[in-house]
């Protein structure tokens, strides 16, 4: 791994000669989101050669929409799936300490309003701890009326009892994917966003590897690899039905897209670092408040879909239960006009046999691994927080398929991600990310980035965004666009679109000195009207 305290350059005429090399790969992975990411680097890590191409920007679908939860799973434990839960707590506990400067502990309340609720969810969440073991972030309490109010002082007094407060995780979804990509390239993986796989190559009947495009330019590159992973996410079911075509087999659907609706408002609908949670909603969903970044997320929506658009769009009545169901817990009902910010993202749910794909909540979040006749693997379902779990079943199974030689795993269960500390960090020492913004997601890498022209100086009274950051994202960050910069590499857009947006001419004025090319100022701000209310 690169050890220099100079990032790794990310200049694409580099990437792309790298691409365009007569290489055979040990592993070729289409998608980079959290799974094709994190395969990446537990590949690379293990000593294969590894390329991966992503359509667009890296986490530029759910990957960067999540609910920025690092958690176990709490309504899984409700539904008695004990080994999923108890996969999921080792797994946070194992990304909290590789990226702690991207990923930390967060307290959690849950209000109660009838006298049995307090014992009844209490219980529940004392056996969280216990399947949590060692990689516990905090003990599980029983609050009264008074001390609810004092974590939660905005949530509704009228008819509460008390309280539960349990912990589990927060992070920065876009930089964590961002974090893994360039761990990845810092130990020789090659990757390429805005670079989409156009069609899978096949010798003698089996994956042989991929034709790609450069989207800026139209270039063709045709990638040879021992083993192809299919890591799209939702769109899945794309690359299964060209493999399937080509080899004259139709195969079955096996993703029920589902999304999930988040709206974002300021931090005075719930001054707290501590979270607030729902457990049953009227339509017995789960609702979060959570305090992120200096806002407020609230959500989410569990809603069957049945395209697979890229940039999903709130239906109105989503927005309103939102709204509807948080106003039922805060003393100040949010409004429409209180929105700062909404972004969906389409969750890849596995589709059993018998699903007809109606009912989402009821679809599993484990993830499945399976492996075509022509050698095609694939990979999809899952969540954020049991990536790294999720890679190395990947690699198990291109181990038993027969396409690449086993090699010894675990190797980056202890595996600090670019920007982490040097030294690892005890869980309980770490400090909310509730109210952090900008240098401190880049850890070890800010003094960098402010030694860069521009540093310290905000693109806007208050915004927690400089001109060194917007150098150093295209510089050592693969950002090619304003919207990548304003979306993921700092997340504005997700927080408050309409600054966001007052703020992308400048962004772009810089990026285009970088780079000398368009960097798509017009699409991002009509993109930033899609994140506004109607």
């Amino acid at each position: 791994m690169n050890t220099s305290t100079t990032p790794l350059s990310t200049d694409r005429a580099a990437l792309l000669e790298r691409l365009a090399a007569p290489e055979t790969y040990d592993l070729a992975i289409i998608g980079g989101g959290a799974t094709g990411l994190g395969t990446a680097l537990d590949a690379v890590a293990r000593g294969f050669k590894v390329v991966l191409l992503e359509s667009d920007d890296f986490a530029k679908g759910t990957s960067s929409r999540a609910t920025k939860l690092v958690h176990g799973g709490v309504r899984y434990l409700a539904q008695g799936n004990i080994a999923l839960v108890r996969e999921a707590l080792h797994e946070r506990s194992t990304l909290l300490n590789n990226a702690p400067h991207l990923a930390q502990p967060l307290p959690f309340v849950m209000p109660s309003y009838r006298l049995l609720d307090t014992p009844f969810y209490g219980a529940g969440l004392k056996m969280y701890d216990a399947l949590a073991g060692k990689d516990g972030l905090g003990r599980t309490e029983f609050l009264s009326r008074d001390k609810t109010l004092r974590y939660l002082p905005t949530v509704r007094s009228q008819g509460l009892k008390g309280g539960v407060k349990y912990w589990d995780g927060q992070f920065d979804d876009a930089r964590l994917a961002l974090a893994l990509a360039r761990t990845a390239a810092a130990k020789g993986a090659l990757l390429v966003n805005y670079c989409p796989a156009k069609e899978l190559v096949h010798e003698a009947g089996k994956v042989a590897g991929v034709v790609c495009e450069d989207a800026e330019t139209g270039r063709r590159f045709t990638v040879k690899a021992r083993c192809v992973v299919n890591a799209t996410g939702p769109w899945v079911d794309l690359f299964r039905q060209q493999d399937a075509e080509l080899l004259g087999k139709p195969v079955k659907p096996m993703v029920a897209p589902s999304q999930g609706v988040h709206v974002v408002v300021d931090r005075e609908f719930l001054p707290s670092d501590h979270a607030l949670l729902v457990p049953k909603t009227a339509d017995g969903r789960v609702l979060f408040a959570v305090p992120w970044l200096g806002k407020v997320i609230l959500g989410t929506t569990d809603t069957p879909r049945h395209d697979l658009a890229r940039e999903p769009l709130a239906f109105p009545e989503e927005i309103d239960f939102i709204l509807r169901e948080a106003g039922n817990y805060l003393s100040r009902k949010p409004t429409r006009a209180d929105i700062r910010s909404i972004w969906v993202g389409l969750r890849p749910l596995v589709k059993p046999q018998d699903d007809d794909g109606e009912n989402t909540k009821k679809i599993s979040r484990e993830h499945t691994v399976l492996t075509s006749k022509s050698g095609l693997v694939t990979v999809t379902g899952g969540k954020w927080t049991t990536y790294r779990a999720m890679a190395e079943d990947v690699l198990k199974e291109c181990f038993t398929s027969g396409l690449l030689d086993a090699r010894a795993g675990g190797v980056t269960v202890h595996l600090p991600l670019v920007g982490a500390p040097a030294a690892a960090v005890a869980v309980g020492a770490r400090q909310s990310m509730a109210d952090k913004q900008g240098l401190h997601s880049y850890g070890t890498e800010a003094q960098v980035v402010q030694a860069l022209p521009g540093a310290g100086v905000a693109l806007a009274p208050g915004l927690a965004l400089d001109e060194a950051m917007v150098r150093f994202a295209v510089r050592h960050e693969y950002a090619r666009s304003v919207e990548d910069m304003l979306a993921r590499r700092s997340r504005l857009l997700f927080l408050d679109a309409q600054l966001a947006a007052q703020v992308a001419p400048r962004v772009a004025a810089i990026m285009q000195e970088e780079l000398g090319r368009d960097v798509g100022l017009d699409a991002f701000l009509a993109l930033a009207q899609q994140y506004l209310p109607v």
